[in-house]
């Protein structure tokens, strides 16, 4: 067996030993649920350990000479101005490192898979289904959750092998029960509008290398479980879901790109159990309460090895609190759009570290929920020493974070820090945030 990544001892290991623990999970009985799933876990843990990045602080550097690279040293006046009279629906303008990588490339459609080459910060090697041929979904119905009928997107993302998932025409998908994705798939929406909405959540759980780009998800409700297939060489019963957009857990390089979501029955997006090495980028969500859930307890440590980047996003209409919240581990919150919230915009306890660079906060017109930061059931005395920091945001309407914790130090040469751009370039990032209309032979 090749693997695609054993460049130190860890993942020599995992590479070594994977084949013989694949077997033994091939062959566990497929109605154990529990025991099938301890052993994909054991398994998961191993590639989310090699995924871990021991010197975060590196890798949101990089991100950050990224953003200054992408952009050029005009005055924000200048910038903003290239937007009058809604340019970009005669030429394409990609404003962030991430689209400038590939939206204005006529022949996209014929070169999807470049998106792999495209993502930034701590999902930076993920390539989900690019090593893997093209399955093009035909038929948004879900009536089998067992043997699920080709064509449709349960049977694309439960093949063993990688896939580049594609749609054929626009369609709404409504899910029986939650979508449970196999490792090393891409679900590519652009040239469609593609609905995931009004049935269950998507689960990514105790797998790796995976790409959710350009679909819109919303109205998602919780389900009652049953008998699901998660691969070609199991099905076993679920218990129910909670009706989360997308539900991670403990699983290692995954992108969320260019997604649009709203009204799940609970979280937007929910990173729990030592999942790792995540990037979310270009997504607008709206109309939500709890927004994204960065580990769920305070008693699982394994979430200290998580490392998630937040970029170029817009927070916007109808959401109340957790953009994130963030348990024990490491969180870039860089250039995104915080227009709209009614309790606060970033919480946490258990000691995460969070660097937030170059973000426009709004503050609501509330006087009761001006601060940016919310720091959940601890005292002061112990926050205080929180590395919780902003660099070059930009705070409106009395909007105030409060900073703890020791000088946030770099541990590379300090001639290859760039900063993010400040917040005041934030609209422009942030511009095409969501799900796009793409439209083939045409720039995106």
């Amino acid at each position: 067996m090749e693997c695609p990544n054993c460049s130190n001892v860890l993942s020599f290991l995992i590479c070594s030993f994977l084949p013989f623990l694949l077997i033994e999970v091939a062959s566990a009985d497929p109605t154990n649920y529990e025991e099938y799933w301890k052993q994909r876990e054991v398994i998961s843990r191993a590639h989310n350990l090699a995924a871990y990045d021991p010197d975060p602080e590196v890798a949101t550097d990089h991100f950050n000479r990224a953003v200054h690279q992408a952009l050029p040293n005009s005055s924000t006046r200048r910038a903003l101005g290239e937007w009058r009279g809604h340019a970009w629906a005669s030429k394409c303008t990609a404003t962030n490192p991430i689209d400038r990588c590939w939206r204005c490339r006529k022949n996209w459609t014929r070169e999807r898979k470049r998106l792999v080459k495209c993502v930034k910060g701590f999902g930076h090697r993920t390539t989900g289904g690019a090593a893997g041929r093209y399955y093009v979904v035909t038929d948004p119905s879900d009536n089998n959750l067992v043997e699920p009928k080709p064509g449709t997107l349960r049977h694309a993302v439960v093949q063993d092998e990688p896939l580049w998932i594609v749609f054929a025409r626009s369609m709404v998908i409504t899910l029986r029960e939650e979508l449970i994705i196999n490792s090393h798939k891409t679900i590519d929406g652009r040239g469609a509008s593609v609905h995931i909405a009004y049935g269950a959540q998507i689960t990514i759980q105790n797998v790796h290398n995976i790409i959710i780009h350009n679909v819109k998800i919303h109205n998602i409700t919780n389900s009652w479980g049953g008998m699901i297939r998660d691969s070609l060489s199991h099905f076993g019963l679920r218990t129910a879901s909670d009706g989360d957009g997308i539900s991670i857990l403990s699983s290692s390089n995954i992108w969320i790109d260019h997604v649009s979501m709203w009204n799940c029955k609970d979280g937007l997006i929910d990173v729990i159990q030592g999942s790792t090495a995540i990037t979310i980028s270009n997504s607008h969500f709206t109309r939500h309460d709890h927004v994204m859930l960065f580990g769920a307890s305070n008693s699982y440590e394994d979430d200290k090895i998580m490392q998630i980047t937040v970029a170029f996003n817009h927070f916007g209409k109808g959401l109340v609190q957790r953009m994130p919240r963030c348990r024990f581990g490491f969180f870039h919150v860089v250039n995104n759009d915080y227009t709209h919230w009614e309790m606060y915009a970033i919480g946490g306890n258990m000691n995460p570290t969070i660097i937030s660079q170059g973000n426009r906060y709004i503050a609501p017109p509330n006087i009761f929920a001006k601060e940016v930061t919310k720091r959940e059931y601890t005292l002061e005395s112990e926050w205080q020493n929180w590395v919780w920091k902003s660099e070059g945001d930009l705070m409106n309407n009395g909007a105030f974070f409060i900073q703890s914790g020791k000088r946030n130090k770099m541990r590379h040469d300090r001639k290859n820090f760039i900063k993010a751009k400040p917040g005041t370039y934030v609209r422009r990032l942030t511009r095409f945030a969501g799900a796009l209309n793409c439209k083939r032979n045409q720039k995106c």
